[in-house]
């Protein structure tokens, strides 16, 4: 087969496209450029992953091309990912990149070069059964993505393939290692994808300016002053600049309209759980599961999956977890999981405490 894999500078890609030239495949890398660099923050830039991509193709014998996804990324991640924080939400732009950029931009402009399907270094699996693709969890737990694959849909799937997702992360070093590639050691990348390592406060503040406002308890009393309460996420302890006595202080809530940020003493405060939250934009990689329905969830990248009843319809869904979960924050999503089989997700729009946490507020 002609598959075109993207090639990001990391370990990952490398070794996906080393594993697809190995059994006999036609392989062509492609690196996207996906932000415009406009800073020197020190955070891994495009140049030196270029470099590195270059370095890559060169040791596996592989064709590189480049291609600059920058001005679709502003349209369809961007200007959501603003949008998104204007409205006191904390959103996820690695699953929407994925959607709009990996998985449709640069999947269009693959079959353009002749591909017969396309390639990425994420931890995650493909199987079709029936005519019907489902995306299954990777079989490193420890590393699975498919928490950020959600939004895919059978079309995707079925040009797609993911040549690491059966093994390990020490698996994907030792190859690496051993087939002599230049980033067998390379430091796995962190940060949201266009952000990077730089101060994400910072930069936000660049596009969305600092209205300084009210640090509350849920009492009332007044603990402090804060920048603009959209740049605070549900949960967050660091740069609240509250001291005192006693546990450290967490965001509890937030009310956007009154820029007032709430905050609560000690990381198991019971202002920080809810019992059920209802998502939107809700999206299902394959047929949509009768409800309602007893499925597991994650509200995160790495939570344990969580037991939970869903119930609605496939615009809107209210899940139920069978415990209050910690930190449920509007914006990022939810999604589901049926054993290892990942059915698609929502975006969370409002939680619901605990009756016992309603009292408490009130």
């Amino acid at each position: 087969m002609n598959i075109v894999v993207g090639i990001s500078g990391g370990v990952d890609s490398a070794v996906a496209a080393l594993r697809l030239k190995h059994a006999g495949h036609d392989v062509t890398g492609v690196f996207m450029k996906n932000w415009e660099e406009d800073d020197t923050s020190g955070h891994c830039t495009a140049e030196e992953d270029l470099k590195m991509v270059r370095a890559v193709c060169d040791h596996l014998g592989i064709p590189l091309k480049t291609v600059n996804f920058s001005a679709e990324y502003w349209d369809r991640v961007f200007e959501y990912f603003l949008a998104e924080y204007r409205a006191g939400h904390t959103p996820n732009p690695d699953v929407l990149c994925n959607k709009e950029i990996k998985f449709k931009a640069f999947l269009d402009h693959a079959l353009t070069l002749g591909a017969d399907c396309i390639a990425t270094g994420h931890y995650a699996r493909v199987a079709e059964t029936g005519g019907v693709w489902r995306l299954l969890k990777a079989a490193d737990a420890h590393k699975d993505q498919t928490y950020f694959l959600c939004l895919l849909g059978q079309p995707e799937l079925a040009r797609t393939l993911f040549p690491i997702g059966d093994l390990t992360k020490d698996d994907v070093r030792r190859i690496a290692r051993e087939a002599g590639l230049p980033n067998f050691d390379r430091r796995d990348s962190t940060g949201i994808c266009f952000i990077g390592e730089r101060d994400f406060k910072r930069f936000l503040e660049r596009y969305l300016p600092a209205q300084r406002g009210e640090i509350r308890t849920l009492a009332g009393a007044l603990k402090g002053r804060h920048d603009g309460a959209m740049y605070y996420t549900i949960g967050q302890r660091q740069g609240l600049g509250i001291g005192g006595e006693g546990a450290a202080w967490y965001v509890v809530d937030k009310d956007v309209a009154h820029n007032i940020v709430y905050v609560e003493q000690g990381e198991d405060h019971p202002a920080l759980y809810r019992e059920s939250l209802m998502a939107g934009q809700v999206h299902w990689v394959g047929t949509p599961p009768a409800l309602p329905a007893r499925l597991t969830a994650r509200i995160r990248y790495r939570q344990s999956e969580q037991p939970c009843t869903i119930t609605g319809s496939r615009d809107g869904l209210r899940v139920e977890f069978d415990s209050p979960q910690r930190a449920v924050t509007p914006g990022q999503m939810v999604v589901f999981y049926d054993g290892d089989s990942c059915l698609g997700g929502g975006v969370i729009e409002t939680a619901q405490s605990p009756a016992s946490n309603q009292a408490a507020e009130a």
